[in-house]
């Protein structure tokens, strides 16, 4: 399959692979979908001869990083749409309360403007044969199709490669009530987008699709062809480079991170450990902030258990890994995750995981590294959580297995590095010079040495 201008030979082989990286959201100073288009097109440029294209608007933090504009990265400014775009969204959210499906849904019409603009810009480069690949990474979501892309590429007969695509988790039909607290009407309708205009067409055209879970996966049911399953998600080892302190006596440290809303259930993580907390064997940290944070504290506050369960608020990016690293255990009782990155990064510190088994934590957790609570009414949740809990309290000697395997798998199978590793073997597949790689889905743990 390789472009015109290009000759499939040895000498071909030998060279780095010449990949057009297309990340509309990428950005090395933000978190969540930025932060991922980011990490993973630095990465990948580290063993393939990568160049990012990007919105307009990462262009100041990408040029702080130490990248220059037209060498390694090309910013693209549609901020005539996307400006307006947004700030009509968030007028939207505040006036109706409607959530992030609403958001994802107007940002997805947008990304029409980015990738056109895109392939004018780098339409007869690609015909040319000046990229071997060409990798579209952000938008996660599959809502928002690359109709432009993968037909520009079809036609020059460079193979396009989409992914990790994610998102769109069904809601659990315990938490209907959540849904709607969250103003997630909208994701009922979510599946219309495979009727907007070159959905279908990037999906056929895509020479390889990444699912990044396995809700993504059975959502691409017939394109398993050309599918492989590579988690979103990854941690940064220079980020989270400390180790957790190992367990020594006294309370078991509990930690938790993530933004206070409804899904991600901090408040039942309150409830499960209140009598442990009252006990004097846990001692909780909730590590975030956002609107659920009043009712947190008043729920602390009514059950007199402020010494033992504390809300500092949030945390710098730069500062977690020090918080986190003075607990043994991460508590994440979030009931709709697609990627959840945070449990890598607490993995990656040794922390031992207790998730609720149910979509992005549940493929990033195994009964070697962590305890996985099955997904239940909230009740069910809470009973579990805490008998999981007062069983690591009666038995802390179970921690130290545990937390050597979270860390073992979270630095040797999900860092940036292995992602592109695993990237880079899909643009081998694409291009003709291995098989179709088969990661384990989920991921396998790594045998120890014999």
């Amino acid at each position: 399959m390789p472009g015109k201008g290009r000759v499939d030979s040895g000498a071909m082989d030998s060279r780095p692979i010449r990949v057009l990286v297309v990340a509309e959201a990428a950005n090395p100073e933000w978190v969540s979908v930025p932060l991922v288009g980011w990490s993973h097109a630095h990465a990948l440029s580290k063993i393939v001869d990568a160049h990012l294209c990007t919105q307009w608007r990462n262009k100041a933090a990408i040029e702080r990083a130490g990248w220059q504009e037209g060498r390694e990265f090309t910013s693209i400014n549609t901020e005539s749409s996307a400006a307006p775009l947004y700030r009509f969204t968030e007028w939207v959210r505040k006036a109706t309360g409607l959530g992030w499906s609403f958001e994802t849904a107007l940002g997805s019409l947008g990304y029409y403007h980015f990738e056109y603009a895109l392939t004018r810009r780098f339409g007869r480069r690609i015909d040319a044969g000046e990229f071997d690949v060409v990798h579209r990474i952000t938008p996660l979501t599959p809502t928002a199709p690359s109709p432009f892309l993968a037909s520009r590429c079809e036609k020059a007969k460079v193979p396009f490669v989409w992914g990790p695509i994610n998102g769109g988790v069904p809601w659990p039909k315990e938490f209907q009530d959540v849904q709607h607290a969250e103003g997630e009407w909208l994701s009922k309708l979510r599946g219309a987008y495979k009727w907007l205009p070159g959905a279908r067409q990037a999906r056929v055209l895509s020479k390889a699709l990444i699912a990044g879970s396995q809700s993504v996966w059975s959502e691409l049911a017939g394109y398993h062809d050309h599918c492989v399953y590579v988690p979103e998600n990854a941690v940064d080892p220079a980020r989270f480079n400390l180790r957790a302190k190992p367990y020594a006596g006294g309370p078991v440290r509990v930690a938790f991170v993530g933004r206070l809303v409804p899904y991600k259930g901090a408040d039942m993580l309150i409830e499960a450990t209140a009598p442990l907390v009252k006990a004097g064997k846990l001692i909780v940290e909730i590590l975030g902030d956002g609107p659920e944070m009043p009712r947190l504290k008043a729920m602390v506050a009514e059950r007199g258990l402020e010494s033992g369960i504390l809300l500092p608020g949030w945390v710098p990016h730069e500062a977690l890994q020090g918080r986190l690293a003075e607990a043994q255990v991460f508590g994440f009782p979030s009931v709709r995750e697609f990627g959840g990155g945070v449990v890598l990064e607490a993995m990656a510190l040794g922390l031992v995981p207790v998730i609720v088994g149910y979509a992005g934590p549940d493929e990033l957790v195994t009964p070697a590294s962590g305890f996985r609570i099955p997904l239940a009414s909230r009740e069910g949740i809470i009973q579990a959580f805490r008998e999981c809990l007062a069983g690591i309290v009666e038995k802390p000697g179970v921690l130290g297995a545990l937390s050597d395997q979270a860390r073992k798998r979270a630095l040797s199978l999900f860092t940036w590095e292995a992602k592109a590793a695993q990237t880079k073997a899909i643009y081998e597949w694409v291009l003709g010079r291995r098989g179709k790689p088969d990661f384990g889905m989920p991921f396998r743990d790594l045998p120890d040495p014999a």
